[in-house]
């Protein structure tokens, strides 16, 4: 999605009407930027980004970001980035978590298997 400048979105709206098990879509650009919803319930796999780093901020439930080393706990109105290159994995605490990203638009994803 590129949103004309000026555009409201109704973010409610847009959480309501997902109906599968896990969403990732862009809301609009900021520059050489994304802005990602997600919606999940279940986890995201391993992985990295070589050439971003990541901001989440929580809106709905609880969402867990697994690193290597500990697990951060995000409350909705809370906010975490992880590093460019910082092995992560994203998944909801509880039924499900809805979030916003923010990466650079040519973010590149690299999988992990563990």
């Amino acid at each position: 999605m590129n949103d004309a400048p000026l555009t409201r979105l109704d973010l409610g709206d847009l959480i309501r009407a997902v109906t599968t098990n896990y969403a990732n879509f862009s809301l609009t650009t900021v520059n050489d930027h994304v802005v990602k919803l997600s919606v999940m319930t279940q986890p995201y796999y391993w992985h990295y980004h070589p050439n971003s780093d990541e901001t989440f901020i929580t809106i709905e439930g609880i969402l867990l970001i697994d690193l290597e080393s500990e697990t951060i706990e995000l409350a909705p109105g809370q906010l975490f980035s992880v590093p460019k290159n910082v092995v992560h994995r994203t998944r909801p605490k509880g039924e499900r978590s809805v979030n916003l990203t923010f990466e650079h638009s040519q973010i590149e994803t690299v999988t992990i298997t563990v």
